[in-house]
């Protein structure tokens, strides 16, 4: 599939869940530096109260994606979506089906990959390609969606989240970090 069809395909599956026209808006998004700089602040901030987890759960990339969307949408005006689908390397599935990543306009922000990277449960292929071509200490992966293929990366989405899942997943995310701030 080009990357025009799968931009179209993101797209169709936005309108699913959210309509035609968040779908159109969604699509013509443009990132700028600004918007850039607030999801950064944001995801440094989840990062710094979100405990790390040393078996991380199959759902810790949507939770935490859900989190940082919940915050950046309270900082800049942009069509944020949470998606929930695979993540290949190299073409091979190594997270998924339950995977999730946030989606600005048509770019992906990714606020768990690297922390399920560098985590001792890490599927080896995902610690091996991210140490490889990410090096150590990232902590935000931020990219348009068809650029990903250039550093390996390949994100098939399969769902995008309404907000009602969002909402469940944002409290499942705050029952985390009170948990691990009570011990």
């Amino acid at each position: 599939m080009t990357i025009s069809q799968d931009i179209l395909q993101l797209g169709k599956r936005v309108a699913a869940s959210h309509g035609w026209s968040a779908a159109k808006i969604f699509k013509a998004y443009v990132m700028s530096d600004a918007d850039r700089a607030a999801i950064s602040r944001a995801a440094v901030d989840l990062l710094a109260i979100f405990p790390s987890i040393p078996d991380a759960p199959s759902d810790l990339g949507a939770m935490m994606s859900a989190a940082l969307a919940v915050s950046v949408e309270r900082a800049i005006s942009a069509p944020i979506h949470v998606m929930r689908g695979h993540l290949a390397i190299e073409g091979r599935p190594v997270l998924g089906p339950a995977y999730g990543w946030l989606m600005v306009g048509p770019y992906v922000v990714d606020i768990a990959l690297f922390r399920l990277a560098y985590s001792a449960g890490a599927p080896a292929l995902l610690a091996k390609h991210v140490d490889l071509a990410f090096g150590p200490n990232k902590a935000l992966y931020v990219d348009h969606w068809s650029m990903t293929r250039r550093v390996g990366l390949r994100y098939l989405p399969e769902h995008v989240l309404t907000e009602a899942e969002v909402t469940a997943l944002m409290g499942d995310a705050f029952h985390r970090i009170k948990q691990a701030r009570d011990q």
